[in-house]
This record gives C-alpha cells, sequence and structure tokens, in this order.
C-alpha cells in the first residue's frame, strides 16, 4: 500500500465528541474533516459500529478517514449505544433502536456547519449490514451507500444459519461479541463515569448466542433487518463489495438483481478485510474507487464510474490447494448487468460412474459420513489469519460420496451459483447433507472451489421445517455459494457429497444414512465464455492509504491452526489460536492484549459427542489503570437439546470486581 501523507484539502481531527439521542442517551464520534470545511461545507461519509473507535478499529480507521478527509469529505466514526464510550447496552445485533439512533446520527452530522448536508454510509461486516438496513429507512440526508462484506438476508446467509444447518459461526461470533461488549470505556474520554458506565455493561450483558439459538427458524426475528424482505425499500444508489474468501460473497448479485437503483457490484479474492489492505491479493485502490462513487453520488460530479459495467468480479484460476494464498490467480472480468444473458447453464448428471452430460440409468448409493469429515474445510469466513483458507480437500473426500468428471477438453468458467439437484432418502427424520463442488488436478490435489448445506427438514421452507419420512424419497436443490472460477484442460470437476460437515457445521442429532439415486441426480454449473472485453476492462489503481497509525510491539502475537485425531478413541480436535501480543497505541499511551482459543471436538461415530469451547482474555492497560475481562463459551448437544455453558470474569488490576455464570438448556427445533 502506498502511504499518502499529503492531500488536496489539510486535515483536522475531532478525537472524540458526544451526540446526543433524544432520550439523552449519548454517543461517541471520533471526526476527520478538512480544516476549511466550516467555510466550505463538505458531505460526510458514516461509519456505525460497536467495535471501539478508541482502540478497537483505530488502525483500519486510521488508513481510511484522514484519506476521504482529505479529499473533501467528513469521515464520521461513530460507536453504537452500549459500546466503546456510547451511553447505554447493547442488547443484540440490528436491533430497530440501533438503526432509530442512526437515524439521529445523520440528522446531527447533516446540521452541523461543515457539513454540505449529504451524507454517505460506509461499512464492512456489521457496518455493511446496517448501511443497507438503514438506506431501507429511507432518511432524506443518506445519499448513497458503500457496503462491504454484508447480507441481505439474516437468516439463510449469515454467521447464523445456511440452509438451515446450524453454523459454529454462530456461537465463534457471539463469543466474540462477548469478549468485546466486556471491555470498558476509556477514562481519559468519559472521565469517573467508566466505572458505572462498565459494571452496567457487564451486569446487563446479554448471552447473544441463547438470544439466536432460539430462533432456529426463518422468523419474524430474522426477517427484521433483512433487506430481501422488500428490497424496493432501499432508494439510493448501492455499492456492493465483497471477496471470494468471505462468508458474504452472495448478497452481491441479490442486491444487483434485486435493488432497482443505481447500483455496482465488486468481488475480488479477498478475505472479511477492506479491499485496499486485504488478502489473497491482488489489493486495489479501493479508496480512489470510493472517492469516485461518493464524488458522483454527494458532490454531483459525473466521474464515469456509472457507465462502467455493474458487476465485475476477480476470475480465479487453478492453483495448487493452500491455507493461505499471498496472491489468487485470476484475471478481473464484468458483465454489464446482472443476472446476464452471456451465463449459460451446463448440466452434468450426477451417475453412478460420475459426472457425465447424459444420465443413465438410477442407482441407489448409501452414504454415511463420520461426523469428523471437515478436515479441509478452513473456517466459514476467513479473516486472513494465515491459515483459514480450505485445503486439500483428498482426505475429505475420501469420507465422501464422490462424482468426477472425465478431464476436461478445454477450459471451462463459471460465474454465479452452482446448484446441485438431488434424489435421495434419509433413514432418519432430521438429517443434512453437505455439497462440495472441487477442482482436480491432474496430480490428484482437489481445490474446494463453492460448497452448500441444507437441512433436508427445510427442504421446502425455513419458515415451516417438516421432519422427513425414514426412507421416502425426496428431491431437493441445493445452491450453492456462487463463486467466479476457470477449469483448466485436463482437470476434473468433482461433486462430493457428506452427510456430516463439521467443524462448519452442527451434527444432526443422530447418525444419518442418505440413500442417493445416482442418474436421477445433476450439476447445474452457471458457464461465461471469456470475451475480448474483458482485456480492455480499466485498471484498478494501486492501493492507498493514510499514515498508519503510530505503535509500538512490545511482545510479538502468534496463530495456531491445529488437527489432532485420537487413533485409539476416532475423536478429531480443531484448535485455534489468535494471539495478538502486546502492544501500544503510542498517541494515548494505551497498551492492549488479547488472546482468542477455540477448540472444536467431535467423535467419528457420536454426533452428540460435539463440544466448542472459545475462551478469550482481553487486557487494556494505561500506567496504573489496568482492567482484564475472562469469557467462556462451551457448548454441547443432546439428541433434543443445546446446552451452554458460559461465564464471565472482570479484573480492575488484580481484584475481580464481577463474576457471571450462565447454564442454558435451548430446545432443538429440527436442527
Amino acid at each position: 500500500m502506498r502511504i499518502v501523507d499529503k492531500f488536496p484539502r489539510r486535515v483536522r481531527e475531532i478525537e472524540n465528541t458526544f451526540i446526543e439521542m433524544s432520550d439523552g442517551c449519548r454517543l461517541a464520534a471520533r471526526i476527520w474533516l478538512p480544516e476549511d470545511a466550516e467555510q466550505d461545507p463538505v458531505p460526510a461519509i458514516l461509519e456505525y459500529l460497536p467495535y471501539r473507535k478508541r482502540d478497537g478499529t483505530v488502525e483500519r480507521d486510521q488508513l481510511t478517514q484522514p484519506y476521504f478527509a482529505g479529499h473533501g469529505y467528513a469521515g464520521v466514526r461513530v460507536d453504537m449505544r452500549g459500546s466503546g464510550e456510547s451511553d447505554g447496552i447493547l442488547e443484540d445485533e440490528y436491533l430497530k433502536l440501533e438503526q432509530d439512533d442512526c437515524l439521529e446520527v445523520l440528522r446531527w452530522i447533516a446540521a452541523q456547519p461543515w457539513c454540505s448536508g449529504a451524507v454517505g454510509m460506509i461499512g464492512i461486516s456489521w457496518g455493511g449490514f446496517n448501511g443497507l438496513q438503514v438506506a431501507a429507512r429511507r432518511p432524506p440526508e443518506l445519499k448513497a451507500v458503500v457496503t462491504l462484506c454484508s447480507t441481505d438476508d439474516r437468516y439463510a446467509d449469515d454467521v447464523h444459519y445456511m440452509g438451515g444447518c446450524l453454523l459454529n459461526d454462530n456461537l465463534a461470533w457471539a463469543s466474540t461479541m462477548f469478549a468485546i461488549q466486556s471491555q470498558p470505556p476509556d477514562p481519559a474520554l468519559v472521565g469517573e463515569r467508566w466505572r458505572e458506565m462498565w459494571m452496567q455493561r457487564l451486569e446487563e450483558e446479554p448471552l447473544l448466542v441463547e438470544n439466536w439459538l432460539r430462533h432456529q427458524r426463518r422468523d419474524e426475528f430474522w426477517k427484521h433487518g433483512s433487506v430481501c424482505e422488500n428490497f424496493a425499500d432501499i432508494q439510493c444508489p448501492v455499492y456492493a463489495v465483497g471477496g471470494w474468501a468471505d462468508g458474504y460473497s452472495n448478497a452481491i448479485p441479490r442486491l444487483l438483481e434485486g435493488l432497482n437503483v443505481p447500483r455496482k457490484g465488486l468481488i475480488g479474492p479477498w478475505v472479511h478485510k477492506y479491499p485496499h489492505f486485504a488478502k489473497p491479493g491482488p489489493a486495489i485502490g479501493f479508496l480512489q474507487e470510493c472517492l469516485r462513487w461518493w464524488d458522483q453520488w454527494l458532490k454531483g460530479e459525473d466521474t464515469g464510474i456509472m457507465d462502467e459495467p455493474m458487476y465485475r468480479v476477480w476470475m480465479q484460476t487453478e492453483t495448487a490447494p493452500q491455507p493461505s494464498y499471498k496472491t489468487r490467480p485470476g484475471r478481473w472480468v464484468a458483465e454489464p448487468s446482472w443476472p446476464s444473458a452471456a451465463i449459460e447453464p451446463r448440466r452434468f448428471a450426477l451417475n453412478a460412474d460420475g459426472l457425465a452430460a447424459d444420465a443413465a440409468a438410477e442407482a441407489p448409493l448409501l452414504l454415511r459420513s463420520p461426523q469428523t469429515i471437515g478436515h479441509g474445510a478452513g473456517a466459514w469466513c476467513a479473516y486472513g489469519t494465515g491459515s483459514d483458507q480450505p485445503t486439500d480437500q483428498r482426505a475429505d473426500d475420501g469420507k465422501s460420496l464422490l462424482f468426477d468428471s472425465a478431464p476436461l477438453d478445454e477450459r471451462l468458467e463459471i460465474l454465479g451459483a452452482p446448484v446441485v439437484t438431488l434424489d435421495l432418502a434419509a433413514d432418519r427424520p432430521n438429517a443434512f447433507v453437505a455439497v462440495r463442488l472441487n477442482d482436480v488436478a491432474p496430480d490428484g490435489a482437489s481445490t474446494r472451489i463453492s460448497y452448500g448445506l441444507l437441512n433436508l427438514t427445510h427442504r421446502d421452507s425455513h419458515e415451516q421445517p417438516t421432519q422427513l419420512e425414514p426412507g421416502k424419497r425426496i428431491r431437493v436443490t441445493i445452491k450453492l455459494n456462487d463463486i467466479a472460477h476457470s477449469f483448466a484442460p485436463g482437470h476434473r470437476i468433482r461433486v462430493a457429497l457428506s452427510s456430516s460437515y463439521w467443524p462448519i457445521a452442527w451434527p444432526s442429532p443422530e447418525p444419518v444414512t442418505l440413500t442417493l439415486f445416482a442418474g436421477a441426480s445433476s450439476l447445474d454449473l452457471p458457464t461465461r465464455s471469456p470475451r475480448e472485453d474483458d482485456a480492455t476492462l480499466p485498471s484498478f489503481p494501486e492501493p492507498e492509504g493514510a499514515s498508519p497509525v503510530a505503535q509500538t510491539v512490545l511482545s510479538p502475537g502468534r496463530t495456531e491452526r491445529v488437527v489432532e485425531r485420537d487413533i485409539a478413541t476416532g475423536e478429531m480436535l480443531y484448535r485455534n489460536v489468535d494471539h495478538s501480543g502486546r502492544y501500544r497505541l503510542d498517541a494515548i499511551g494505551l497498551e492492549l492484549e488479547n488472546s482468542q482459543v477455540e477448540s472444536y471436538r467431535i467423535g467419528e461415530h457420536d454426533p452428540n459427542s460435539a463440544v466448542v469451547d472459545i475462551a478469550w482474555s482481553i487486557l487494556l492497560c494505561r500506567g496504573d489503570w489496568q482492567i482484564r475481562t475472562e469469557t467462556r463459551t462451551v457448548m454441547r448437544s443432546t439428541a433434543t437439546d443445546f446446552l451452554i455453558d458460559a461465564t464471565l470474569d472482570a479484573y480492575e488490576g488484580e481484584t475481580r470486581v464481577l463474576s457471571r455464570n450462565w447454564n442454558r438448556r435451548v430446545p432443538r427445533d429440527l436442527v
């Protein structure tokens, strides 16, 4: 990344100010703006998050917000209610109160003497979600949105459930928020109120995983905040951005199809990060791209951005499967609109002897997966920790029902969502199927290209699931994750089926045997032929950013990804360790250290041997002020219930000032 320290307009920073809500709650904001903005007002760009502007997002904020300000915008970073230095309690994600507060924040920003009255919203993940959700409320101040790594459907395509299956990221994310929300505000900004505010948070902090587990169907809880319920609610321009290694790329083509406003979509090879510093490469000059968008919609300048194709993606090419990539081989391609008339379905029959153009005679094939399959799954959502992408699939392929094509005679490129249709039967009333689409190289290396899950009790509806009739033949359709991929000549296309997929998804209540009817099942690939105009796409500029935040590393961090198998018992353990090391934010003299340890344990044959144990430790320190919180969440199951145990311990110096314990039992609801 090229660091820029001189801009067209000089920048000043308001380190902290409070925005008072109509109920008296004050939200903390950090603002960067041109020095002369009060004489020459500018549009504003809001990022609205619960991730602590003081110390949580400070590194990326420092790269981004001064850059926007130096180019004639006010960058406004607000901690939502109950987070950072803001008052109140954060009771759950994406509540109506969160949106209501944001509407007041937008009005406050537009009324400031340094603001022209036009405001945009930008955000990744939570901030990408609420950008869309607030846009659906149609505030007059909001003129455009840039949403990254977000979703339009909180049930079907978020961290909680996939195809009606419970994702283990549901617990992992709840544990992360458990830890983040246990931290206090900084006394340097809120004064002696910090302890009162902190104790209120600790005493009232919700157990989010319980909230989410009590909604195992797509009910009103999830429909709230899902803008796919009525795309027409959004009436301002939207730029949707994501990465193929992220967990949230599927929403981008859906937004392009569903919205009826000026819109653009961009998907690179990236993980869950902003594209000017994301991996795998190539990173792009994303801030320059944002300026073109903001200039178009907040300043009324014709930048030409809307003359370019609606949908631009990184077409990934063949590469050896690795747990991480510095750069993902490929090229940029684009479609003028989406859905595209240039995408043609190509069907392969799942025959007993492999994939073929024509269906062969039906043949029943049995599938009873070990609970430990998923060895090479990687993370549901990769963050670029160094080893969180899917690895060589051969270990999992060996435990799966496989359908391979013949070696390809010519290159085959796909763009969109592969779809697998299966005729099958299950011997239990509750079961799921996992489908992987792999690229198999001539040397046998197997790279996962896309995958999908379907809870078979949700075969007709996520809102009204129904038990299976054991032995009864059903026909189901599984839409895999959207992808752009190029299969090379000589490579094989592989469909791999399993009845479990740990540690991505929680297992079914009982071991399951599926009967798959080969010859009656199929794969549909969304094929795209290369075009000459792909080579004429304008290049993205090199990544740029403002000067990074000054910090001193006091002790190094480390990451660890370990898979262990007990040969005697067949138990598999997946263990992830992320330790930040200890470092100091020099400008504010604040030292930080945090560690996260996750373990995912399961036996080979018993689905209810599954245990997830996630522990966090977070330290904040400045002189004599030293705060530490320890959080831990453990989840198990029986055939009928989910069992959750959680603890929270908070320390001031060496004194434990609060301890809380939760023991919850949540009935399983066809999950």
